[in-house]
């Protein structure tokens, strides 16, 4: 799969729930770490929209041990031919176990996605700058959500994506009630990749709109 413009990811723990989201979501991210039994309910998968993989560490937000086994789930993830993309977080390639799952990546034909996750605050822009092109250097797309305390940090994150993107292939958001607008106007300054529950009661992070909600609001904005 390839980046090279927006795309709208559905999140889901669940699989079951990809026929509310085909219409209106371009990818789906399956989150191994919330699912029970992920695996082996990912070899069953035959919807319709392509899944991305995620498989979240404790350490950046999600349920994951960070043991072996949660990077052989997301090597064993990406052999299976509906898998179009896998996340790995930035700071797991960076310590060099997250190899296998690039390498196998590649040889798939799978997208990588490397991510950071700040839910303390937002960087400055030079290390947000160096962040994003780190993750770009390993995978296909560069992500980085941070947490907004006020607008000025979303302003710093936009003026970001907008430098970069151009060159860099890059996914970012503000969390958090103050950057929850960056969701909508971050596609318009660059961003390849927006993120949403298929049910709000669902959401994975702070300040995620529902699916429908964030579909609507970024194309009346790109003006679709």
């Amino acid at each position: 799969m390839e980046f090279a413009e927006f795309l709208l990811a559905a999140s889901t723990a669940d699989l079951g729930a990809e026929p509310a989201a085909r219409d209106t979501a371009d990818i789906l991210e399956y989150r191994l770490d919330l699912a029970a039994d992920g695996p082996a309910v990912l070899a069953a998968y035959d919807g319709v929209l392509p899944l991305l993989v995620t498989n979240r560490s404790e350490h950046e937000g999600g349920a994951a041990p960070d043991r072996p086994a949660r990077l052989d789930s997301l090597v064993t993830a990406v052999e299976q031919p509906q898998v179009a993309a896998v996340d790995i977080e930035l700071a797991t390639v960076q310590a060099g176990a997250g190899e296998r799952v690039l390498e196998r990546a590649r040889e798939e034909g799978v997208a990588v996605v490397v991510s950071v996750h700040d839910f303390d605050g937002t960087p400055d822009r030079e290390r947000m700058r160096a962040l994003l092109r780190a993750g770009a250097e390993h995978g296909d797309v560069a992500k980085l959500a941070v947490t907004a305390q006020n607008r000025g940090d979303v302003l710093d994150l936009l003026a970001v994506t907008h430098e970069l993107s151009p060159t860099v292939p890059v996914a970012t958001m503000a969390m958090g009630e103050a950057g929850q607008h960056s969701r909508v106007v971050a596609p318009l300054y660059g961003s390849r990749i927006g993120y949403a529950p298929v049910d709000p009661a669902d959401a994975t992070a702070p300040g995620q709109y529902d699916l429908d909600t964030l579909r609507r609001l970024v194309d009346r904005l790109r003006g679709r």
